[in-house]
């Protein structure tokens, strides 16, 4: 295969990989949305739990007010009714100062049920409030759900798209330099491939030696940035860019940063997990 169309079939795959790990990331990421809603409705409803016990017992306090009121009011009927029936004096005074105490205890009775009430309709408003809010939250929860599943539904029917078309881009490329590319453009934020100009890799502008420039040249073997590990390949530079600061850097002893076979080329069949693209001095 020549290497204009193996870089080519490169950029096709990183292409179809990027969208492939951007839906996989959404994957991960769509139930997160809703486990924040459910947390949220959690405490919705420990509150309405709080709100709905005050209610309960300020229920309780005005339904006990209100019979004493009645009570005190049915007593104090009966009282007056027997008035006309004293004629000892001494019977007389007794009963109108057990009027008088009853007639107080209904006044005393009838403030405190007033300001009950209020708290009672205050906490019976809150409790509405919170049932309907309750409501609110179930019903966009459960929108949230079916949108969810219906997303996830697409997304995975797209992944086995890309899956299968990236097959088909890559099915002349060897394995090991597919898994290496993968891992570069995953770690790389989607980006894998970057030209050389003027010796220096555009991808994270260290100046490359000569010789490793001249075998970018010659175009027979995918070959890999020492720093930044992304797959290099060489292009002309058209017109001197005024202002360009470049990081310069030194590659002195090329073997103490990757390996190279006996042609010259750079060996890209690791087999041990001890490869790590960010041990290179990435200086992106």
């Amino acid at each position: 295969m020549l290497m204009e169309e193996l870089l080519s079939k490169l950029n096709e795959f990183q292409k179809l990989l990027i969208e492939r790990v951007n839906l996989e990331h959404e994957l991960v990421e769509l139930p997160k949305s809703l486990i924040t809603q459910e947390e949220i409705l959690t405490r919705t409803k420990k509150n309405y739990q709080d709100k709905k016990a005050i209610f309960e017992q300020l229920t309780k306090k005005v339904n006990a007010l209100r019979q004493e009121l009645d009570e005190t009011i049915i007593k104090i009927e009966k009282l007056e009714k027997n008035m006309d029936l004293i004629s000892n004096p001494r019977e007389f005074e007794l009963l109108n100062k057990e009027i008088t105490d009853a007639t107080m205890k209904e006044n005393q009775l009838r403030k405190e049920l007033k300001a009950e009430e209020q708290k009672y309709g205050e906490a019976e408003s809150e409790v509405q409030t919170i049932e309907s809010l309750i409501q609110r939250q179930e019903e966009e929860i459960q929108q949230k759900k079916q949108k969810i599943a219906n997303d996830e539904a697409g997304f995975k029917a797209r992944i086995a798209e890309l899956q299968i078309l990236e097959k088909q881009t890559t099915k002349d490329i060897d394995v090991e330099i597919l898994f290496k590319f993968e891992r570069i453009v995953r770690s790389k934020e989607g980006i894998g491939i970057f030209p050389i100009r003027k010796n220096v890799c555009t991808g994270c502008s260290m100046i490359l030696p000569p010789q490793f420039v001249n075998e970018i040249q010659q175009k027979n073997k995918i070959i890999f940035c020492p720093y930044c590990s992304r797959v290099l390949f060489y292009e002309e530079e058209k017109s001197e860019q005024p202002g360009a600061e470049i990081e310069f850097g030194i590659l002195s002893d090329l073997e103490e940063l990757q390996d190279f076979d006996d042609s010259g080329d750079l060996d890209i069949s690791e087999n041990d997990d001890d490869y790590n693209e960010n041990d290179l001095d990435d200086e992106e």
